[in-house]
């Protein structure tokens, strides 16, 4: 058996070593602050690491095995434990002792003892519903996995509910009326146009089920709801199944192809549908969406561009990446020309937005991001006050950076942005992390806690909150202030 070494590429080094192992602590060390009164709950993260060394030289960070973290919060002290979401990939690899899958979601590019093993990575997001906890990733089923030790459970269809071949690593869970809103694209396997629309109730049981066609075989990462409306935006990172077979990477950014945004009846059918396109335009993350009259606005961190410039032209081209802002795009049902207006928000480059996840679909005021990364590699956690255009942040300092951040209520039924964020920190010159406990307010205040980390997190995407009493009855409790 060959040497296993990873590759001289930038992915491997630094923070982006990668970690290779599971992490059980108790009793984190709090070094500033104390852990607020009332926050009581699991932090759950999802993110990538590299089982065995890859072949490759041009692997990209949104690649790699699944492994999930959580924090416990309880009685004023928190634990920390990390695990590897085992696939059926990751199980192939693990009876292989080796790297067996290749280029990105590219099957064509597999080492041949890989077989019609699946590449899905489970390495994205976790969510909780129905008293379930599940690790996403867009390509693939869900992932059951047991919330108190991280031991995997099982790929799950929800017991025959997903008619799909995979399902999305962005799911809404609504936490006032508890239904799962969900989707899959490229539905029917990959380079197709088909997209489905799924909405479970507050048990897990599947109230709707929309299928329609997408204009190309996009990329749909990510979507937004509101309360009569599913807002499905496609941008033109397309597949195209015989470049794959020739090893090409899984999409290409075609700038030719316009933006469009499908508009699906959240309780109706295919029927009802609405559609609008513009200028080419691409996005990974949604803020928010809402109703305002006739009036849907998508608040998304939009790229005038190709926001993954990994992904080629079909010439070949790599265009330079261009910086995300938070834009407003709204779609006025009234209007007879099919078109949308876009609007910026924040003129600081942003990732990663967060609300307070009960007003998700809903009219909000208070918005939370990753703000502009600076030359020494450093972020920062931003608030925005969408009433008044007022925009402040906290940053960990030079050289470290934070990761997505994590809205908590004060209380089930506190006013709009009254609680916490929870941050993951990379003190790089340290090669560990914090999470910080910030009053979603204040940030400027600084942390209220500070919970170190002797090890690095090094890279999770998405989460979710789990406050003890839904961890208890499997659902949540929450409200929206009466204010």
């Amino acid at each position: 058996m060959e040497p296993l070494r990873f590759p001289e590429n930038d992915l491997f080094k630094g923070w982006g070593e990668p970690m290779r192992t599971e992490v059980a602590i108790e009793g984190l060390e709090i070094i500033q602050g104390a852990i607020p009164e009332g926050l009581e709950g699991t932090l759950y993260r999802n993110g990538a690491d590299w089982q065995y060394p890859s072949k490759r030289n041009d692997d990209i960070f949104i690649d790699g095995e699944g492994m999930m973290h959580m924090f416990r919060f309880e009685g004023g002290q928190v634990s920390y434990r990390s695990r590897w979401v085992e696939t059926a990939r990751y199980k192939k690899q693990k009876e292989a002792k080796r790297q067996l899958f290749g280029r990105y979601r590219n099957r064509f590019t597999n080492d041949p003892e890989a077989g019609d093993t699946h590449m899905g990575t489970a390495n994205t997001t976790a969510m909780f519903h129905a008293g379930h906890l599940y690790a996403l990733k867009e390509d693939d089923h869900p992932y059951e996995v047991d919330p108190d030790t991280l031991e995997t459970i099982g790929r799950t269809d929800l017991n025959g509910q997903i008619t799909s071949t995979s399902f999305t690593a962005h799911p809404k869970v609504d936490p006032i009326t508890n239904e799962l809103l969900a989707f899959s694209y490229q539905a029917r396997g990959d380079g197709s146009k088909d997209i489905v629309f799924y909405l479970f109730d507050e048990h897990g049981g599947k109230k709707n089920e929309i299928w329609f066609e997408m204009p190309y075989a996009a990329c749909v990462h990510d979507f937004a709801i509101t309360d009569e409306w599913i807002v499905f935006p496609f941008f033109p990172l397309i597949h195209d199944e015989e470049h794959a077979n020739a090893g090409g990477t899984f999409y290409r950014w075609c700038p030719d192809e316009e933006t469009h945004v499908a508009l699906v009846p959240r309780y109706g059918t295919a029927a009802d549908i609405r559609w609008f396109k513009g200028p080419t335009t691409s996005a990974g993350h949604m803020l928010n969406a809402h109703r305002d009259g006739s009036k849907i606005h998508l608040d998304v961190v939009l790229y005038e561009g190709n926001c993954f410039p990994f992904f080629p032209t079909p010439t070949g081209e790599h265009v330079p990446g261009v910086p995300p802002f938070l834009t407003r795009m709204t779609m006025d049902l009234t209007r007879n020309d099919g078109g949308f207006d876009k609007q910026r928000l924040l003129n600081v480059p942003c990732e990663m937005p967060r609300t307070d996840d009960r007003y998700q679909g809903r009219p909000y005021r208070h918005g939370y991001m990753i703000a502009a990364r600076s030359a020494d590699g450093s972020s920062g956690t931003g608030h925005l006050d969408l009433a008044t255009g007022a925009f402040e942040s906290w940053s960990p300092g030079p050289g470290d950076s934070v990761q997505e951040c994590q809205f908590v209520p004060r209380t089930p039924d506190s006013a709009e942005g009254d609680g916490w964020l929870l941050v993951p920190v990379a003190r790089v010159a340290q090669g560990r992390s914090d999470l910080v406990v910030l009053d979603a307010l204040d940030l400027a205040a600084g942390p209220v806690a500070t919970i170190k980390l002797p090890v690095r997190v090094r890279s999770t995407f998405h989460g979710c909150w789990v406050p003890a009493e839904a961890q208890r009855t499997g659902r949540y409790d929450y409200a929206l202030s009466a204010a």
